[in-house]
């Protein structure tokens, strides 16, 4: 069967889904295989080699969390702080009921191949320019090039936090979600204060009515 079919693929990415989920992120590509009802050979002919089949397994699972994030990102009916409370919340939802699998792509995929590694960081960062772009979009930063610095820096943040957490798990989930929510809203709020205190200089010196000449009537 030809290595191009996608029902093929996607039968044998669900196998490494389930396999992944139940042994850790440590499993064998011959598990792999086993679980698909394939050979190992066969397995790589599917995807070219394992790098093909990480990065095939990043694909789906990465571009899924970004998709479930874009609506909360997205949603112009809640504050900043609600829109960045939802976001984070299912993040770390996400990671946690699929902690093996996240395990697998970002510390075991990531540490074996560097391009590998690179096309998990290429996924990452497309979600920062697309945050980057709504802040500025919506004028919540007003300046395109602030709003990109600030997009990158709170995708970063979020993920670092959220794999610091996953060996914490003693650590309320809430604390977490509204410790990053309160970064997020004062880097914001005091960029915007600072641009407005500066608008406010370059206004100029304000204009007062010269006092009367001495002695004429007031």
């Amino acid at each position: 069967m030809s290595g191009r079919d996608p029902d093929r693929r996607k039968a044998l990415l669900d196998a490494a889904d389930r396999v992944i989920m139940k042994e850790g992120p440590e499993v064998s590509m011959a598990a792999i295989a086993a679980e698909a009802g394939i050979t190992k050979p066969i397995l790589y002919r599917h995807f070219g080699d394992k790098r093909g089949l990480y990065q095939a397994l990043a694909d789906r699972h990465v571009r899924t969390v970004i998709a479930q994030l874009r609506p909360r990102l997205g949603d112009s009916g809640a504050d900043l702080r609600g829109r960045a409370r939802a976001a984070i919340g299912v993040y770390l939802d996400l990671i946690t009921a699929n902690l093996n699998l996240y395990r697998f792509l970002f510390h075991r995929a990531s540490a074996e191949d560097s391009r590998v590694r690179s096309h998990m960081t290429s996924l990452v960062r497309g979600l920062g320019e697309e945050l980057g772009g709504l802040l500025a979009a919506e004028r919540v930063v007003p300046d395109p090039v602030r709003a990109q610095v600030l997009g990158h820096a709170f995708v970063g943040m979020v993920q670092t936090t959220g794999d610091w957490w996953l060996d914490h798990p003693e650590v309320d989930r809430a604390q977490v979600v509204e410790g990053l929510v309160d970064v997020i809203a004062a880097a914001i709020t005091r960029r915007n204060a600072r641009a407005g205190r500066g608008a406010g200089r370059n206004r100029g010196p304000t204009r007062t009515t010269p006092p009367p000449p001495q002695g004429s009537p007031r």
